[in-house]
């Protein structure tokens, strides 16, 4: 599918931009181009390093900013399939930068929408955050207000075959920001600071980020919001994990935070059918028929008033495993 195509991803220089241009380059060798779009003139500088044109003649490097429509079509042109990914993501610098959020998660979604329907791209996939699920904090509305920009542009394309989806998953194990990396540094102090004895997240890889992707790009009719089924973890036994022997110091949680997270809510249950790995929340008003799509995936309708949430799942990683996934996904020297 990937054949000769030309790939752009916005935010291509984060972890997830990374992961997918290395899955990308190493398992569809034949795409014609993956261009690496981003603000940060620094974090591209050093992937270009990482990715040098003399191996990897396929990579193109773009300095711009998703607010800036102009420079998106420029981007776009050209362009077979956009991986959405460039964010504002850290809750708590939402909560006190609310205007640069909304610019970034808001206004560059549509600009995205945009650019897309206006270049002749074929496929969108949006990144998306179990924070956008009944959000309580901005960062989470936004990435909801996000979402439905994705999901309505289905609806808004007129003739043009472009389809519009989006994959919503949980915390990604070791990526910039997340916990694990940030209690790995802080073992050595002697202290991890907990927010909530109580509270737990969901856990994906970010290879598991990457499949789920990619499963979007080849399979989305346009207008799903994929969700997968992953474990939880409990923020405890994460930091027994890193560092057992350390104090456990609850300091509380921060502006925006949830307790447990959630990625389908009993609202939800009415338009989510589990198609096998991943369940998808369909449109309330998709362009194609819900049968066929239903044959197609073998998908069954959940229950009225099924719920996903990381407090109540069913699937949980122990102490054990959580050390197991460190040393496979994060870091290989970790040791206890």
């Amino acid at each position: 599918m990937l054949s000769n195509k030309t790939i752009l991803i916005t935010g291509g220089t984060g972890s997830l931009g990374k992961a997918l241009t290395q899955h990308i380059l190493k398992n569809h060798p034949q795409i014609k181009k993956l261009v690496i779009y981003s603000r940060d003139e620094q974090k591209q500088f050093q992937m270009a390093q990482e990715f040098p044109v003399e191996k990897y003649p396929q990579v193109r490097f773009l300095i711009g900013d998703v607010r800036d429509k102009e420079r998106l079509i420029r981007a776009f042109k050209d362009v077979d399939y956009v991986i959405h990914a460039a964010a504002m993501k850290h809750v708590h610098l939402a909560e006190y930068n609310p205007d640069e959020c909304i610019k970034t998660n808001i206004g560059g979604a549509e600009n995205v929408v945009h650019a897309a329907l206006e270049t002749g791209v074929e496929r969108v996939v949006a990144l998306s955050t179990d924070k956008a699920c009944a959000p309580i904090n901005l960062y989470g509305a936004t990435k909801l207000t996000s979402d439905k920009l994705f999901i309505a542009a289905n609806n808004i394309k007129g003739w043009n075959p472009i389809k519009f989806s989006v994959v919503r998953y949980g915390n990604v194990m070791g990526s910039n920001g997340s916990v694990i990396p940030f209690f790995i540094n802080k073992k050595e102090e002697g202290v991890l600071p907990i927010t909530d004895p109580e509270m737990t997240r969901f856990n994906i890889s970010l290879q598991g980020g990457v499949d789920m992707v990619m499963y979007a790009l080849e399979n989305a009719w346009g207008g799903e919001l994929f969700v997968p089924k992953i474990p939880s973890y409990k923020i405890l036994d994460v930091a027994e994990a890193v560092a057992p022997n350390a104090e456990k110091k609850v300091v509380g949680i921060r502006p925006g935070e949830k307790v447990h997270e959630e990625m389908i809510t009993p609202s939800d249950s009415f338009y989510t059918y589990d198609i096998g790995k991943y369940y998808a929340i369909l449109p309330s008003n998709p362009i194609w028929n819900i049968e066929d799509f239903i044959s197609t995936y073998n998908g069954k309708k959940v229950e009225p008033g099924f719920k996903y949430n990381s407090g109540e799942n069913t699937e949980w990683e122990t102490v054990e495993s959580l050390r197991e996934l460190i040393v496979q996904h994060v870091d290989s020297s970790f040791e206890i």
